[in-house]
């Protein structure tokens, strides 16, 4: 299709592809994670100006008439230009390396949990966190006013998802998301669950990227189509990223500020509470303890602390203002005994960006240790 398209947008055959610079004069595509530069808060963003060119399909999907017959239904639920998704779709390739990365591990296999510890609070992670802290100590503290979210556990968010944007991930997302939601492979054991939850991201992503007036064949990401500084999924770009350094256009691809306030609101949406710590140390009286009991509920907060306490796991230094709920977290050490913490919902809160105890704990060990450097 050529950019020969009437300039006004409120022209009502206008197909506005915001695809590859197809652009009528004095208009341009935002290429937030490509092209857009860090600027000062104070300068409004601008997108940069594209050169038209061919926009043939050009990919696999593009080839797949199974896949191109759903185009026109996808066009009409997002209430999008039918060419937009046509061109985004069409030029979106199959990897099959997405396919066996988003399948789980064997079973049987015992997780460590000091193994996976280490892939994250080390060294190079701490030191980068420490610059990152104090190049924007002034909007983190901004961050934890307004959201009540400690600093610290924003700085763990970003520090294990990309080492504060330094691996963000180098696969197209459109690619990524079109493998997942056409190819979903068929052995995963929530294939349907999982498979839906995919389709969903790529309208999401296309729905987003027209809104913002990126270009949806380059914006790159994770296998999963995770994108920027903290890897939000399209549907949380939508609902929960914010323009807090107030350019008129959020970027997670460059701007820390965006990063930590997305990352802050994220958390405060979810229920987090201000001034309440994610988890407490316990201890145990192995004769009494009903371990089954206090794992069934996993990681949902439900037990007070004498609850927990008459179970045989005892919290340790719980404030006594403290009137929430806990949850017992087991986090195995391969063939030694596990790790416990008594978590509150501040840590079921942060297993919200990832459901897993061992990332909700990477997280606030990243941060308590860029913390503890800070204060030298």
């Amino acid at each position: 299709m050529s950019a020969s398209l009437p300039h006004s947008p409120d022209h009502p055959d206008r197909t506005r592809l915001r695809l590859l610079g197809a652009l009528a004069t004095g208009a341009g595509l935002g290429l937030a994670g490509c092209a857009t530069s860090q600027k000062p808060v104070q300068t409004p963003y601008v997108p940069p100006q594209r050169t038209p060119h061919d926009l043939g399909l050009r990919g696999s999907y593009g080839q797949r008439e199974d896949v191109m017959q759903q185009v026109p239904g996808m066009a009409r639920q997002l209430g999008l230009p039918e060419e937009y998704v046509r061109v985004a779709v069409g030029n979106a390739d199959f990897i099959p390396s997405v396919q066996r990365l988003i399948l789980p591990a064997g079973r049987g296999v015992r997780r460590n949990w000091r193994v996976y510890r280490s892939r994250f609070v080390e060294p190079i992670r701490i030191r980068a966190g420490v610059a990152f802290w104090q190049q924007n100590a002034d909007t983190l503290r901004q961050a934890e006013s307004r959201y009540g979210v400690p600093a610290k556990y924003v700085v763990g968010i970003l520090g294990v998802e990309t080492i504060f944007g330094r691996n963000m991930g180098n696969i197209r997302v459109i690619d990524a998301l079109s493998t997942l939601s056409f190819d979903f492979p068929p052995s995963h054991p929530r294939a349907a669950e999982r498979h839906a939850f995919f389709r969903n991201e790529l309208e999401q992503y296309l729905r987003l990227t027209w809104k913002n007036h990126d270009d949806p064949l380059e914006l790159r990401g994770s296998y999963a189509g995770a994108m920027g500084m903290p890897q939000f999924m399209p549907s949380s770009w939508a609902k929960y990223a914010v323009d807090f350094d107030h350019r008129g256009h959020i970027d997670l691809f460059h701007s820390p500020a965006d990063a930590i306030g997305s990352v802050a609101h994220y958390f405060q949406q979810y229920g987090w509470v201000n001034g309440m710590p994610p988890e407490f140390e316990v201890t145990f009286e192995p004769q009494g303890m009903h371990l089954d009991t206090l794992l069934a509920p996993d990681i949902v907060p439900s037990f007070t602390p004498a609850a927990m306490a008459a179970l045989g796991a005892t919290p340790r230094d719980v404030p006594a203002d403290f009137h929430g709920q806990l949850a017992l977290i087991e986090l195995e050490n391969g063939s030694d005994a596990p790790s416990y913490y008594a978590g509150t919902q501040n840590f079921y809160v942060i297993t919200r960006y990832n459901n897993s105890s061992y990332y909700a704990q990477s997280v606030i060990d990243l941060g308590n240790a860029v913390d503890k450097a800070m204060r030298g």
